[in-house]
């Protein structure tokens, strides 16, 4: 059967006009996405682009770490200082600070405790201290030092009617001096200036924890 002329022409008409049918939005070209963003290096610690807390570490050539600590560096004996040395230093560092504290003493409304040494302005390019430092409160190379009673070293001195006790030594590595007199406070308040001041700027820490209860 053939088809007649006005017919053949409508339906070559509606092929022509068929992609005219399709939505402006099928017709638009693909939006071209941003490229996936690559994490910048040193962008950790909660986005302040130094990066995280680097682990150190503390040892001593006197105990292992979470060992007693012998007689000769606690009021039980010599009470002098004993030998430590720090490794793992992150870039950066300009200054150390030591703290020696008994976690199991607390004093004052009960959330401070009982410290046992505290260095800091130790310059960057020393990673140890030896055995028995001298009692003074600023150190020929700059470091400053104070205990709870004074400018100097006070060993453990748990009593042997109570528990063992912990005594940790922390050091941080900081990307700054801190100034802070060791004079002209109370250790107490130097110490909790000193803590202070070392906000924001630590770099890497350690620790290395001794035990001590008197014999008798």
């Amino acid at each position: 059967m053939s088809v007649s002329r006005p017919l053949r022409f409508a339906v070559v008409v509606s092929i022509a006009l068929l992609p005219f049918a399709l939505s402006a939005h099928d017709l638009q070209p693909p939006v071209p996405q941003p490229p996936p963003q690559t994490p910048q290096p040193g962008r950790g610690g909660g986005g302040r682009g130094r990066g995280a807390i680097q682990v150190m570490t503390l040892t001593s050539t006197a105990w292992s770490d979470g060992g007693s600590i012998p007689a000769k560096f606690t009021q039980a004996g010599e009470d002098v200082s004993p030998p430590l040395a720090w490794t793992n230093v992150p870039e950066g560092t300009v200054s150390f600070t030591l703290i020696v504290h008994d976690v199991d003493a607390a004093i004052g409304n009960g959330t401070d405790d009982v410290l046992h040494w505290m260095l800091w302005n130790v310059p960057a390019a020393v990673t140890s201290v030896h055995e028995h430092a001298p009692s003074m409160a600023q150190l020929p190379d700059g470091t400053r030092q104070i205990s709870a009673t004074g400018p100097y070293y006070r060993g453990p001195g748990a009593l042997a009617a109570g528990p063992v006790h912990h005594y940790v030594f922390e050091i941080y590595a900081l990307d700054t001096t801190i100034d802070v007199p060791a004079v002209g406070q109370s250790p107490a308040q130097t110490r909790a200036a000193v803590v202070a001041a070392m906000a924001g700027h630590v770099r890497g820490k350690a620790a290395l924890v001794g035990l001590f209860r008197r014999s008798s």
